[in-house]
């Protein structure tokens, strides 16, 4: 690398893992270049979905921010972890565990993307470019990225030192190092929705869901039925957030998403079946909420690497994971964080010891995760012997995130944030 100019880097994917690397790659002095395919940054569409950011994340990204308490007041604490058990018949709830001590914060993806977006600096993100390939020179000092400009179809060239592939858990970038690689279906999708009551905050389903759910604001609920479960918690600015997820067997996935848009008809018969489920005050608020969406639930059996020469894996196209341990943004933020200050360790110069040791970091505690969290689905789903009505004591504290490998560890490299 001439010493006389930055070191680039080109990431693929502008999501959550993607904007992050650009924060912790632009913190280094690196020059920075992000291809995504959506045309235009969002503008805060109801098929968002909400999500939960543990300390670490929090203390990440307030260090990429000019002014860390922008993340305060666009999240709320949630400090309660409760895992209940729903009886179909009764239509009333049960506390299996509670979690008192629990330190994570609620957020709408759209509010948490477009607060890592706006923090970066301007013209990093080209909008509507979809990557096509690329190539690794015969030094391995350079990389080409190939993609296209959706709006005229014009073909680009971008040459960089770095390839990071933050393009989700349908990478096609893993899929050219790893040709053999497959997602492995869960079992199961989710229903998901956000249903904003800003204008009916005085509503009967307001008033009764809290009655409900006496501490939403500051909880994160796990509803467990007979062979099913839902998550569900408030956000920022007056918004519930609700997953359901359903035995189903595997869809056929359309395009390069695990997200579905569904009909009228579809919704009405989920309604029906939630009905038959859940206590009625969560399932008036699933009426309520405007636009519910799919997601098809995958994860992979566990990567042995994550990077190659100079091309480097992170997020969901690192460890696809299932979602039950409030993983998939909280990984794809620490990747992040990490590839960055082993790049500032050991130099633009070395880069290979660099993601040599970003991959030692990151890999066995993605490991562990992922696994974790793909039992802890399977066991929620009926699909490991458990019975909610009446579960073993070490099945309860199974169930509680603060079980989960790795909680609270920070790795060493990280300590000066």
């Amino acid at each position: 690398m001439a010493s006389d100019r930055k070191p680039k880097a080109v990431i693929v994917g502008g999501s959550i893992a993607g904007v992050s690397t650009a924060l912790a790659l632009c913190s280094t002095g690196w020059e920075v270049v992000v291809l995504e395919k959506t045309s235009s940054p969002s503008t805060g569409s109801p098929t968002g979905a909400g999500l939960g950011l543990d300390s670490l994340s929090l203390r990440i990204i307030g260090s990429w921010l000019s002014q860390p308490e922008l993340l305060h007041h666009s999240t709320i604490p949630l400090t309660i972890d409760q895992n209940q058990v729903t009886d179909s018949e009764k239509k009333v709830n049960r506390t299996l565990t509670r979690d008192e001590s629990f330190n994570f914060r609620a957020a709408h993806w759209n509010d948490l993307h477009g607060l890592l977006y706006n923090a970066l600096p301007p013209n990093v993100f080209l909008w509507g470019h979809l990557f096509l390939s690329s190539h690794i020179a015969d030094d391995i000092a350079s990389v080409a990225v190939k993609a296209k400009v959706l709006k005229t179809g014009e073909i680009i060239e971008i040459v960089g030192n770095l390839l990071v592939a933050a393009d989700g858990c349908l990478s096609s970038i893993r899929q050219k190092f790893i040709p053999h690689f497959k997602l492995r279906y869960s079992g199961y999708w989710a229903w998901r929705g956000v249903l904003d009551f800003s204008k009916a905050e005085n509503s009967e389903t307001i008033t009764s869901i809290r009655e409900a759910y006496p501490d939403l604001g500051k909880c994160l609920y796990f509803d467990l039925g007979s062979g099913t479960h839902s998550v569900f918690y408030e956000l920022q600015n007056k918004r519930l957030n609700w997953i359901w997820y359903v035995n189903q067997p595997e869809p056929e996935v359309q395009g390069t998403s695990v997200t579905m848009k569904v009909s009228r008809d579809m919704i009405q018969k989920m309604l029906q079946e939630a009905e038959k489920v859940w206590i009625p005050e969560l399932v008036n608020v699933m009426k309520e909420t405007e636009d519910p969406f799919l997601n098809f639930i995958y994860d992979s059996d566990p990567l042995d690497k994550i990077f190659w020469d100079n091309v480097v894996l992170v997020g969901d196209a690192a460890h696809p994971t299932s979602p039950h341990c409030l993983r998939s943004t909280n990984m794809s933020i620490l990747d992040a964080a990490v590839l960055g200050k082993c790049i500032e360790k050991w130099g633009d110069q070395k880069l290979r010891s660099a993601l040599e040791e970003y991959q030692s970091i990151r890999l066995p505690v993605s490991w562990k995760q992922v696994l974790h969290a793909r039992r802890l689905g399977r066991i929620k789903q009926g699909l490991e012997p458990f019975d909610p009505k009446s579960p073993r004591p070490e099945d309860c504290q199974e169930l509680q995130q603060k079980n989960i490998p790795f909680f609270n560890h920070v790795p060493s490299i990280l300590n000066s944030i």
